[in-house]
């Protein structure tokens, strides 16, 4: 809606900055500013502010207050002192939080997150909103690598918040149509009978790009090359977000949408991290984030091309500093840098999480991010597996935490599972732990049988 776009980019925008002082912009301007910069200048840049954080979060930070002395002698070294600290792993954060929240710092004045719980460890911290611009600043710059502008109209394959009364959702959804010009299509439940509606919903609101989880616009390409139909409109990119995106899903998707796939790279707990440039390699915002990758037995850091756990520090998240926080991803830096004219160092390979679409036995395809978005807002569970053997038969691991368990919270997982696939049997487990997968990662949605099989009800 070229309208629509106009009015958020030249109205709405200018408006938030003015009343509510909203600098996204202006942080987008520094980081365009500084992928210009030679690998020197960007090298020494995020040094200063590695040692601004450092001085920070000794001084402020409960969890780094016994560092202090130390960093007093290394303040010219910020990288190698940074080394000397403990990994930060997400069962030690879980269990500490208030250790990490900067002295004086107001979680009523602050926006609190919750990671999504893909390593199956769903996480609480706080962000103020300075960090929460930077990130949407360096999203906003990856897309305008492939000329998509604050503003322009997008359909999203996303989650609806599950939480939502009906009011609210109408809310939600109003908001995303008229505040943000997105349209959002339901990942948790895409039914291959109603394609050529979401189709015509789609070329009606003429998107200028795509948005979604990887397997979401995955299966919704699949649909549509079986049925052979298209699009019909020219778009600018898809962007795949939030899992790891294979190469097998990106052809699909190129071929099915007759465009260019874009990767974005992030989490909830780890900010933007990296973007796809038009020559198709993946650019770490360096200026926001400080990456490091390490043997993930042994914490030794690794050679850039050597895969290993991600460790990852924000330069700008001061009310909560997380310091070589374990993201759960497994990755390689890229010695080499890329000839698109965009400086910022590059990933060579990242291995991150995979989320299942599941198939409900009255033939609609469900996310696997559903179960995950139901279980979250619950703290009787520290984390989950559920396991698709065939569309009528599941398998479902809990590990409880013994100090918040209540039956109540299993009760309604299970009607959450039943009205999302349909009368299927789960078998449920409690377990101690869950193993984490190759890429370090615990998978909490597996799907074991094919798309196809599942019987349509009339």
């Amino acid at each position: 809606m070229p309208a629509t776009g106009f009015w958020i980019r030249r109205i709405q925008w200018p408006m938030m900055e003015l009343i509510k002082e909203n600098r996204t912009r202006h942080y987008m301007a520094e980081l365009q500013r500084a992928q210009s910069l030679q690998t020197n200048a960007l090298v020494e840049s995020q040094r200063k502010k590695l040692g601004k954080l450092l001085d920070h979060a000794t001084r402020r930070v409960p969890a780094y207050t016994e560092f202090a002395s130390e960093w007093e002698t290394q303040r010219d070294q910020p990288e190698r002192f940074l080394q000397r600290l403990p990994i930060l792993r997400k069962s030690h954060f879980r269990q500490n939080a208030d250790q990490y929240l900067a002295q004086h710092a107001n979680p009523a004045k602050l926006i609190g997150n919750r990671t999504g719980g893909s390593t199956g460890e769903p996480t609480r911290f706080y962000l103020d909103r300075p960090a929460v611009e930077r990130y949407e600043a360096a999203r906003w710059l990856g897309l305008s690598w492939h000329g998509i502008q604050i503003g322009d109209p997008c359909v999203m394959i996303w989650g609806s918040p599950l939480e939502l009364n009906q009011q609210q959702e109408r809310r939600y959804r109003w908001k995303e149509r008229w505040l943000k010009n997105r349209l959002i299509l339901s990942a948790y439940e895409l039914d291959r009978e109603q394609l050529p509606t979401y189709l015509r919903l789609i070329q009606r609101f003429q998107p200028v790009y795509l948005y979604g989880y990887a397997s979401a616009l995955h299966s919704f390409a699949e649909m549509m090359l079986e049925r052979g139909l298209s699009l019909g409109i020219r778009l600018k990119a898809v962007v795949s977000t939030a899992e790891s995106l294979h190469a097998h899903q990106r052809q699909t998707i190129e071929s099915a949408f007759e465009a260019p796939v874009i990767n974005e790279y992030g989490a909830r707990d780890g900010g933007m991290i990296a973007y796809q440039c038009p020559s198709g390699q993946m650019h770490i915002f360096s200026e926001n984030c400080y990456l490091e990758v390490v043997d993930p037995l042994t914490g030794i850091p690794l050679y850039p091309g050597e895969t290993g756990a991600l460790l990852v520090t924000d330069l700008h998240n001061t009310v909560m500093p997380r310091l070589r926080y374990q993201l759960g991803d497994m990755i390689a830096l890229s010695p080499q840098s890329c000839d698109c004219g965009i400086n910022f160092p590059v990933l060579e390979k990242i291995d991150g999480r995979e989320d299942d679409m599941f198939i409900s036995t009255y033939g609609k395809i469900v996310h696997g991010h559903y179960f995950n978005h139901i279980i979250r807002g619950m703290d009787s569970f520290r984390t989950f597996q559920i396991v698709q053997h065939e569309p009528s038969r599941l398998s479902l691991k809990l590990v409880k935490d013994p100090d918040s368990y209540l039956p109540a919270d299993e009760s309604r997982l299970l009607a959450g599972i039943q009205a999302a696939l349909g009368e299927v049997n789960v078998q449920v487990a409690y377990v101690d732990h869950i193993p984490p997968s190759a890429s370090g990662k615990v998978r909490y949605a597996i799907r074991e049988c094919p798309l196809t099989t599942a019987p349509r009800m009339e």
